[in-house]
């Protein structure tokens, strides 16, 4: 007599993650993950200051908020890339701030090259999923700021991009909080990424800049907050200039919603 023994099936392993690389070039120091494609920059000599257009355009959620509420709340990084928005907002906001990355190299890399500070009581970088990370009902209602940016090493798509993530970013949020997405990539679609956005958030509340000249277009999604008057935008734009030196006028008239 002889059986056969049900072998339990190996569990897929885990994708590689492509190692971290840095380059520098005209005063300016780039994050790659081994291929040519710029994941994050930091010019040397102004370390605190937003280098790529499109990063400054992730900070368009400063929009959204009273001008006295600006260094105030929680912000949340998804996708650390080479540490901008996170060291903005920690060192120039001064918001409690946490950062999401999956790939050790790029925050060992971060710490050593991009000015990561370290972590503290107001601040917290976390190795793991970002989907993981918003999906946990622990943390539900826990941000007020949300900054999404999450590309693997082609830059090819958002890795994170389903209608249950961008609706596990909407529990995270609390009442009021604002996103943003950077939507890149030569396999990505706009369209159907934000119509996830819109689903999870509702079409009256999401909005977009027009694409930088790299093809980044940035997606704004608030959470139960009505859309300011066009006063106090330009109000609030005239002041993000004059404190915190981003173009926030020229974003003005960028914004579409897609309602619209």
């Amino acid at each position: 007599m002889s059986t056969r023994i049900k072998k339990k099936p190996e569990p897929a392993p885990e994708p590689e993650l492509a190692p971290a690389t840095i380059s520098e070039f005209d005063g300016v120091r780039y994050l790659h993950l081994g291929t040519p494609w710029v994941q994050g920059a930091m010019r040397i000599r102004k370390s605190l200051a937003l280098e790529l257009e499109y990063v400054q355009r992730m900070m368009v959620w400063m929009l959204l908020r009273p001008s006295d509420e600006l260094t105030h709340g929680h912000a949340v990084q998804l996708g650390l890339g080479a540490a901008a928005i996170t060291r903005f907002c920690h060192s120039t906001l001064r918001l409690r701030t946490t950062a999401v990355e999956l790939n050790p190299t790029v925050i060992s890399a971060c710490r050593i090259w991009f000015h990561l500070p370290d972590d503290s009581s107001r601040f917290h970088v976390l190795e793991m999923d970002a989907a993981d990370y918003v999906a946990d009902p622990q943390r539900a209602a826990s941000a007020q700021v949300l900054c999404v940016d999450l590309y693997d090493h082609d830059a090819a798509s958002p890795v994170l991009d389903s209608e249950a993530f961008y609706a596990d970013c909407h529990r995270l949020l609390a009442d009021g909080g604002v996103m943003t997405v950077n939507l890149f990539g030569r396999d990505a679609s706009f369209e159907r990424s934000a119509q996830r956005i819109a689903a999870a958030f509702g079409a009256a509340q999401v909005f977009s800049l027009r694409p930088t000249k790299e093809g980044n277009t940035i997606v704004l999604a608030m959470k139960q907050r009505p859309w300011p008057d066009r006063a106090t935008l330009a109000a609030r734009a005239a002041d993000i200039e004059s404190r915190f030196k981003l173009p926030a006028k020229k974003w003005l008239p960028m914004m579409r919603t897609l309602a619209a």
